[in-house]
Parts: C-alpha cells; sequence; structure tokens
C-alpha cells in the first residue's frame, strides 16, 4: 500500500470531464481518476474552505459516521478492474472495532478530505497506471 495525497482537481466543465490527481507522499509517483462533476465539486469546496448553510451529502454522511461514534480511519484503493477504480473507507467504531465499507474512490475521497483521513493506493494500482499512461 502506498499513502497518497490530493494533489489537484481539475474540472471541465465543457467536457464534462473531471479529474482528480493523487501524488504519492513523499515520492513522485501520480494516479490520475476521472470522477463525476458532484463529486469533484464537493471536494473542491470543502478544500475550499466553503462552508455550506445546509450540509452537503457528504459532509451529511462524515457528520452521521461521527454521530455514530465512529471515525473514518483511512481510504484504500484497492482494485480496478475494467478500468473502473474501486475503494474502501476503513470505519474505526467506538468499540474499537474496524468495519470496511465498499465506495468508489470519489465519494472516498470526499469523505477522507472531510475526516482529515489518509489515502491509500495498492501499489499494483498506481503501476498499472503509470504503464497505461506510457503506452498513451
Amino acid at each position: 500500500m502506498v499513502e497518497m495525497e490530493l494533489s489537484k482537481i481539475v474540472i471541465d466543465e465543457k467536457r464534462h470531464d473531471q479529474l482528480i490527481v493523487l501524488r504519492e507522499k513523499n515520492g513522485e509517483r501520480v494516479l490520475p481518476i476521472l470522477i463525476g462533476l458532484p463529486e469533484a465539486s464537493a471536494i473542491k469546496l470543502k478544500i475550499s474552505g466553503f462552508e455550506p448553510p445546509r450540509p452537503l451529502t457528504h459532509d451529511l454522511l462524515h457528520k452521521t459516521i461521527e454521530h455514530l461514534e465512529a471515525t473514518i480511519e483511512k481510504v484504500i484503493i484497492d482494485r480496478l478492474e475494467e478500468n473502473t477504480f474501486h475503494a474502501k473507507i476503513v470505519l474505526k467504531t467506538a468499540s474499537g472495532g474496524t468495519k470496511m465499507v465498499d465506495a468508489r474512490p470519489s465519494d472516498s475521497i470526499a469523505l477522507a478530505v472531510r475526516a482529515k483521513a489518509p489515502i491509500f493506493v495498492e501499489d499494483e494500482i498506481i503501476r498499472h497506471s503509470e504503464l497505461n499512461n506510457k503506452e498513451k
């Protein structure tokens, strides 16, 4: 597993492409991921410091997790199947247990930004992405 950080968000409303780029923490490797406009906007609003008057969906889910006395321990992007990334949100419960929730990477990262939780990616996924980018 490789710890990654959110490096940048690119929103192209004309082409309807949204891209987040994760960069290896203390490293040079990057992982670009295409995401939907709502998720890109949710991530961008949070990192820009915008506080909506009412909770947005990811804020609501984060607060719900906190009210259930759990925390978002980390996010793991753990699979790439047919050019689709898969992720897990790792929750720590009040009793000290761990629960894993299947999620899209975009939603996972939107929650990680809110919880200030680390983002991890399986090394094989990064290597696969690097090979694909070199071939293009």
